[in-house]
């Protein structure tokens, strides 16, 4: 196939996939500041280092965290947040935290309750566990076992996945 018919094919699908990541990332950005406030500091997925002086929190329901979640992430959810078991699980209040759910919307909640509670270094993870997993961050199962398995919340939510296997269950 000579180069100008292939050049001809190639280029208008390597803009189709650049025009779909680009709109993709401008919906979480739209989305995120429709729906928060940014008064838990963000932090970029890409910026995250797995290590045992973050703690990680899970800000989702249960059965999202059941799913998959970040490699020793602790389930706290979102209605069921408990402030005196946090406080018992984190007793020093200048503990690195980072706290995720699904896109940052949920977990901006419970970064601002844990700031409320004496908390100096929360952050929120920018776009959830959707924007780590679209990053090719590893997920795990409850076993502990890498998964492509994500819950994807509901089916708009579910549109900012753009990685992994969708999970749509109550």
């Amino acid at each position: 196939m000579s180069q100008k018919i292939l050049s001809f094919l190639i280029y208008p699908f390597l803009f189709l996939l650049q025009s779909n990541a680009m709109r993709a990332q401008r919906s979480l950005d739209n989305t995120l500041k429709l729906l928060n406030k940014q008064s838990v500091p963000y932090i970029q997925p890409e910026n995250l280092e797995m290590n045992d002086s973050i703690v990680l929190l899970d800000a989702r329901e249960l059965g999202e965290f059941e799913v998959s979640h970040l490699k020793n992430a602790i389930w706290v959810g979102n209605s069921d947040f408990d402030p005196a078991n946090m406080l018992q699980t984190i007793p020093k209040k200048d503990q690195p935290i980072v706290v995720y759910c699904s896109i940052g919307v949920r977990s901006e909640d419970i970064g601002e309750k844990l700031q409320e509670l004496g908390y100096t270094d929360v952050k929120n993870l920018y776009g959830g566990i959707f924007e780590w997993k679209n990053q090719n961050g590893t997920v795990y199962n409850p076993k502990g076992v890498a998964t492509d398995s994500v819950h994807a919340y509901n089916r708009l939510w579910g549109r900012l996945l753009k990685k992994g296997v969708k999970v749509y269950q109550p």
